[in-house]
């Protein structure tokens, strides 16, 4: 691959479809941690409840939105390239599906905040 393609709209676009794929990927022993904390340790949840309080977790919950939102919208975009006849204007669906992504997850650190 040239690295002139690397600087499209839609390389980029790839790139953080896959990098925020890896990132949930990551996050998911976590999350099944904590759902096992809630079932077998419910005081040592009630610790970590607190904990995840603090602003620093708020904003990583904000990243974590994000980057749900991000695979979400990406995946859309690749089945509309696999499924829907695609019309010229590809980097304005691409920018789309990442202005969405970060309404998504505005919408949703307004509210824990």
């Amino acid at each position: 691959m040239r690295l002139a393609q690397r600087s499209q709209p839609l390389w980029l676009a790839h790139v953080l479809h896959r990098l925020s794929g890896l990132g949930l990927a990551l996050f998911l022993p976590l999350h099944f941690y904590v759902l096992g904390m809630a079932m077998s340790q419910p005081e040592r949840l009630d610790g970590f409840l607190h904990w995840s309080e603090a602003p620093m977790v708020k904003l990583a919950e904000f990243g974590l939105v994000f980057l749900l939102a991000v695979h979400l919208f990406g995946g859309l975009r690749l089945l509309v390239l696999e499924f829907l006849p695609w019309p010229a204007p590809h980097k304005t669906l691409a920018a789309g599906a990442v202005a969405g992504a970060a309404l998504v997850s505005g919408l949703f650190l307004l509210n824990a905040v």
